[in-house]
């Protein structure tokens, strides 16, 4: 059944009509033999529904072109029998699911109209069908069905079947019977989501109401529904995630109808109460669909609010579409304050719901596990930290709209606790993260009162409570709180200090997560108010810096090294807001004293005995101090350059000498050598050592004189080294090294290059006439697609900035082994080294068409790179990639009709015909490359397909459909998820998302905001 299935869905036009005909023929007997006779419909159901879905992509080719009687045909039979009927429907929704649903990157944009045209235009006789089974069958499963495809049918039919027929009060009639109950509100909600102007809304205000009056009679609204979900079967709790969906549906496209009648209006207070019921109900995909409509919802209210000083767009929001009148807007601000009153009461429930309900935030890492235990959290949930972000986004619309009930409503749960009235993990958590989340968005006096009075009950409740755990779960919240108001935090110096002292108390907390928290929190806090801490504050005798330096031993005692390593970056934030040079030094080499002291003594001791740098704790001691200077030279960038000079020399011999032992270590011990934990440990440092330079070079300003005098010294015993090292002690940091230098220092490197390639890819571009060592990175990374994958990347990556950035070099080099190592990249399945092949061919295109050299270039290579663009845009692995295949295709159709190519592309010695030009080659080339590589595809198809790529050149966007189009009429694409061809849009839009994001006070926290902060 499944090689069928592929048959028709991919090769159907190609058999011939009386075959296509039989099996068109056969199959329809077969469903009509088994579905009319109850014993074997029953039976053989599995078969049946496999036939069906055949059937249904039969239609797809042959409907209504070929099989104009197919519905009619249908319905006919339908009427014969009880069974077939039921069968008819699951045929109806199958077709129906099949061109409306699952249509898009499945069939061609031509086809799907086409097929929808049909359905509506044959959709009377399914109506009639439908309608006559609902009101004259008695049989349970033949009603379920029709109710089941109606639903399927209910979001595109024409509106006049649905209000203008008896179908409503027909299903409304059926909502009160339990077993038809929801299927019934499922339908409902297909009817509720329509929105197709104001023309129906009486229809709709009695449907809701005549609804609201019989749900009331089935789950009365003094139900207590979360208890009720908890305890009910499966079906009532179907029924429960039903209704959400019913009343989100109906309130997000004909709300505003309810709001114009008082009766109309307590119909709609008592659906937003059961709404708000069913919020609390513990099950995360009903809070989902809850959560959606109740952030539309308030959005919608809070823009109005925020537009009223704009009144065109707070017009719209109010849905009136009136011309402005001079004297309006008073009354348009009157409107806009009575809506807000009219939701003002759900919308105080909703806030607590909200900071009752609130998700757990990332920056949170102590959770609860399954056995109640306060633990450190091992992995992030996503779908938890998405949740969040929404909640978030809520609260603080909320907290706009009304920022006393927001605050009055998060102190009230607070003394609460200190009471110990409320007191539990989970709802200290919930309210301290809500506090947290809302962030920037009250007026800068009202937020600093709040905040005193929140972290002043945070401490006395961490002072006052018990317990180790209870203590846990307390830091944690200080912490989440005050990393999210660095602003406030800037304002008030003496809360930062007593934050920062009770962060340095947590350091010492060894309970799992709070000191990790604590580490990250006073990096946080940090970054966003660093010159706090340099600057000598009123009552203080030194700046806090000098003050923290001189206790730094005893604050670290009890961190990991991986926390040291982060509270290292913090100090070193510190010192880079410094802004007196001698300072800055004096600080620097405080903060480094205790790194600096160790390293000089494993230097020392090495100077008499090198085999001193080959015992393990020592080569972790190295790890460990290379890690430390890491971690500073991302906080202080250029500054750093004192402490790196001291240690440079001495780094570089460490090196080399580890690099000396690793290769030893596999000459003798083969490649397991390798996997050993002592050699593991060597390359541990030999990377860490690149990291540190990397991140210096890479974060220092752009001064050449650094460049000078850092990047020689490297040659020899990092690129050098690599060169002579076996091929698996190679560090592919190395590369990406490199790349850094070539992106930092750009053309100065360009004399440079021939040395690169020579150590550390003599492997991949033999120089044309110099150099015949070994392909050794080639043989690492061209043998399969798996082994070496740091290496691959790293390597394309660097490739790529030579061509940026030393273009002239590159064309110096064999442009073969280039061409065929980019060609290499973007066939491979790992999306970021494809990625960076298809970058780096647009950058040599590019580079090319402006050079000297260009028809020489696109003589050799045109032909080669289109035909290889069409392999991995037409082959599924390499979907992700679309974007920049489009892009490829673009730039060498373009350059094909603009004529700057002066020669042929074809071989004239080997071509006999000559063409008048390039384009008509090309063209013709393309063809021929198609037809031959699709076969399924006529040539007239092919044909148009290639002169539509000329002639929508110049446009990407018509250009990028148009290929589209031709990925799923090549069959090539079918139902997998064709996402990544849509990529591109989806970007631009989550862009638009963020600038709108950025207009509204706190929707982006201040410590995600990328600037400065400095104090004035």
């Amino acid at each position: 059944m499944d090689v069928l299935e592929g048959v028709i869905k991919y090769r159907w036009n190609a058999l011939p009509v009386e075959q296509r005909d039989g099996m068109k023929n056969y199959i329809s007997e077969v469903i009509v033999q088994l579905s009319s006779n109850e014993a074997s419909f029953r039976r053989e159901r599995l078969y049946v529904n496999k036939l069906n879905i055949i059937l249904v992509q039969i239609l797809k080719h042959e409907w209504p072109a070929r099989w104009r009687s197919f519905i009619p045909d249908l319905v006919s039979a339908a009427k014969t029998s009880e069974t077939i009927c039921e069968n008819c429907m699951a045929i109806l929704k199958l077709l129906s699911e099949e061109v409306f649903d699952f249509s898009r990157g499945e069939m061609t944009q031509q086809k799907i109209k086409e097929l929808k045209q049909s359905l509506n235009s044959e959709f009377q006789l399914i109506h009639e069908l439908c309608l006559y089974v609902l009101s004259a069958s008695q049989r349970t499963e033949l009603v379920r069905a029709t109710l089941a495809t109606l639903h399927a049918f209910l979001s595109w039919i024409p509106l006049g079947y649905i209000f203008e027929s008896p179908l409503l009060e027909t299903l409304l009639k059926f909502f009160p019977v339990p077993s038809y109950r929801n299927l019934t509100l499922q339908c409902l909600t297909e009817v509720a989501a329509l929105n197709f102007g104001d023309f129906y809304n009486m229809q709709y205000v009695k449907m809701y109401n005549i609804f609201t009056v019989q749900l009331q009679s089935i789950l009365p609204p003094t139900t207590n529904i979360p208890e009720a979900y908890a305890h009910g079967s499966s079906e009532e709790q179907a029924f429960i995630q039903n209704l959400a969906l019913f009343f989100t549906s109906f309130y997000k496209s004909h709300i505003r109808v309810l709001e114009s009648s008082q009766e109309n209006v307590t119909a709609l207070l008592l659906g937003l109460e059961y709404l708000i019921g069913i919020s609390y109900v513990d099950d995360t995909e009903v809070f989902k669909v809850c959560l959606d409509y109740w952030n539309s919802l308030v959005l919608e209210l809070f823009e109005a609010h925020h537009n009223l000083d704009n009144p065109a767009v707070a017009t719209n929001l109010m849905g009136l579409q009136i011309p402005l009148i001079p004297g309006m807007v008073d009354g348009l601000g009157s409107q806009l304050l009575q809506r807000r009153h009219l939701y003002s009461g759900p919308m105080s429930k909703l806030r607590l719901l909200m900071i009752c309900r609130m998700a757990k935030p990332e920056e949170v890492l102590i959770v609860e596990d399954e056995n109640g235990n306060i633990v450190r959290e091992t992995m992030k949930d996503n779908d938890v930290l998405v949740q969040y972000k929404i909640m978030r986004e809520t609260l603080i619309y909320l907290s706009h709209l009304d920022h006393e009930d927001t605050e009055k409503q998060m102190l009230k749960k607070l003394s609460k606790q200190l009471k110990g009235e409320d007191w539990t993990w989970n709802n200290l958590n919930t309210l301290c993260w809500a506090i947290g989340s809302i962030s920037g968005s009250m007026m800068e006096e009202q937020e600093n009162r709040f905040l005193v009075m929140v972290i002043r009950d945070l401490l006395n409740l961490c002072e006052i409570t018990k317990g180790k755990d209870n203590k846990a779960v307390i830091a944690s919240n200080i912490m989440y709180v005050v990393g999210q108001y660095p602003k406030f935090l800037r304002a008030h110096w003496k809360f930062l200090k007593t934050v920062v002292n009770k962060l340095f108390e947590f350091m010492h907390e060894t309970h799992p997560g709070v000191q990790d928290m604590a580490c990250d929190t006073f990096l946080k806090i940090v970054q966003k108010c660093k010159r706090k801490f340099v600057i000598i504050q009123v009552g203080e005798n030194e700046p806090f810096v000098s003050e923290l330096l001189s206790g730094l031993p005893s604050t670290i005692a009890d961190l990991e090294p991986h926390q040291i390593h982060t509270f290292y970056e913090s100090v070193g934030n510190m010192i880079q807001a410094e802004s007196d040079p001698q300072k800055r030094d004096e600080y620097l080499q405080r903060l480094m004293e205790l790194p600096n002291q160790k390293w000089a003594e494993i230097i020392g001791q090495a100077r008499q005995s090198v085999d001193f740098l080959k015992d393990q704790d020592v080569i972790r001691t190295v790890l460990n101090i290379l890690q430390t200077n890491t971690s500073v030279a991302t906080s202080l960038g250029t500054y750093f350059l004192s402490q790196i000079t001291l240690i440079f020399l001495d780094m570089l011999n460490v090196y080399r000498m580890y690099s000396e032992l690793i290769s030893n270590s596999i000459a003798e011990g083969g490649p397991f050598a390798s996997k050993t934990s002592y050699v593991k440990l060597l390359r541990s440092v030999k990377r860490e050592t690149l990291k540190l330079i990397e991140t210096f070079l890479d974060k220092a300003e752009d001064q050449p004189q650094i460049g000078k005098q850092f990047v020689p010294p490297m040659m020899d015993p990092v690129l050098g080294d690599y060169a002579r090292n076996v091929t698996d002690a190679r560090e592919s940091e190395v590369l990406s090294l490199f790349a850094t230098i070539i992106n930092k220092y750009k053309g100065a490197m360009i004399d440079d290059v021939p040395r690169i390639f020579e150590a550390s890819f003599q492997c991949t571009l033999e120089l044309v006439h110099a150099y015949k060592g070994g392909k050794v990175l080639l043989k690492m990374i061209t043998k399969n697609f798996e082994d070496y994958p740091e290496h691959r990347l790293k390597f394309f990556s660097l490739l790529r900035a030579i061509a940026t950035h030393c273009f002239p070099a590159l064309i110096r080099l064999s442009s073969q082994l280039v061409m065929d190592s980019i060609i290499w990249a973007f066939r491979h399945t790992e999306r970021n080294i494809a990625e960076t092949g298809l970058n780096l061919l647009l950058e040599m295109l590019k580079n090319f068409q402006a050079s000297e050299f260009c028809n020489q270039f696109y003589r050799t290579y045109f032909l080669t790179i289109e035909q290889e663009i069409f392999a991995v845009l037409t082959d599924t692995f390499h979907k992700p990639g679309f974007k920049l295949h489009v892009l490829v295709l673009q730039h060498l159709f373009c350059l094909v009709e603009s004529g700057a190519l002066t020669e042929p592309l074809w071989d004239v010695a080997t071509v006999s015909y000559s063409y008048p030009n390039n384009t008509m080659f090309v063209r013709e080339y393309t063809i021929k490359l198609l037809s031959t590589s699709f076969p399924n595809m006529t040539t007239t198809e092919v044909t148009q397909f290639v002169n539509g790529l000329f002639e929508s050149r110049n446009d990407l966007s018509t250009f990028k459909n148009h290929i589209r189009d031709f990925l799923v009429q090549s069959k090539e694409f079918s139902a997998q998820d064709n996402k990544d061809l849509y990529a591109e849009e989806a970007a631009a839009q989550r862009e638009r998302e963020r600038q709108r994001m950025l207009s509204i006070p706190g929707l982006i926290a201040p410590n995600e905001i990328q600037d400065e902060m400095l104090d004035s």
